[in-house]
């Protein structure tokens, strides 16, 4: 039942993404383990108009996402927010990853964030509580590819983290 759940979403996913004004308030994590690199390599894609609302209450500015006409403010609390609600555990130790950047796809914000030094993976935990604390139906999809087992998480509020063990 959870993997039917989990199709019908990634066959619907592209369509909720796509439109302007939404209701569903999704969000999606892709995360792949790359050995040769021995890197752990994530994007996060979240929409604007939510992110923006968000860091908004959270923090009391008036944040922009523009890609033309954007402060350096807003990495910085993009950075500050990624940071305190993704938290990763490999081989049962915390990792903090690096951001490397970000891109604009019409009103989605692609982030990119990297682990390094990663040898090998046998235990992974990922806890995604973005945008919980604005909105209650908010559902982070996390898709994982480590060591050629991939795997796909629905977190919401009352359960907002993935384990993969090997």
């Amino acid at each position: 039942m959870k993997a039917i759940k989990i199709l019908v979403l990634a066959i619907c996913l592209p369509l909720l993404l796509s439109v302007n004004s939404h209701k569903f308030y999704v969000s999606v994590t892709e995360v792949e383990y790359v050995k040769e690199k021995q890197s752990v390599q994530i994007i996060s894609r979240i929409f604007i108009d939510d992110l923006e609302n968000t860091l908004r209450k959270r923090y009391d500015k008036r944040l922009m996402f523009t890609p033309n006409n954007e402060t350096e403010e807003v990495n910085v609390y993009l950075q500050r927010y990624l940071k305190d609600k993704i938290n990763i555990t490999i081989n049962g130790a915390p990792v903090s990853f690096k951001f490397i950047g970000k891109e604009y796809d019409n009103d989605i914000l692609f982030c990119y964030l990297e682990v390094m030094g990663i040898k090998s993976i046998k235990t992974f935990d990922i806890t995604n509580s973005l945008l919980f604390d604005n909105f209650d139906d908010q559902q982070n999809i996390v898709k994982l590819n480590i060591n050629n087992e991939k795997k796909s998480y629905i977190l919401m509020q009352q359960n907002d983290k993935a384990v993969l063990k090997f």
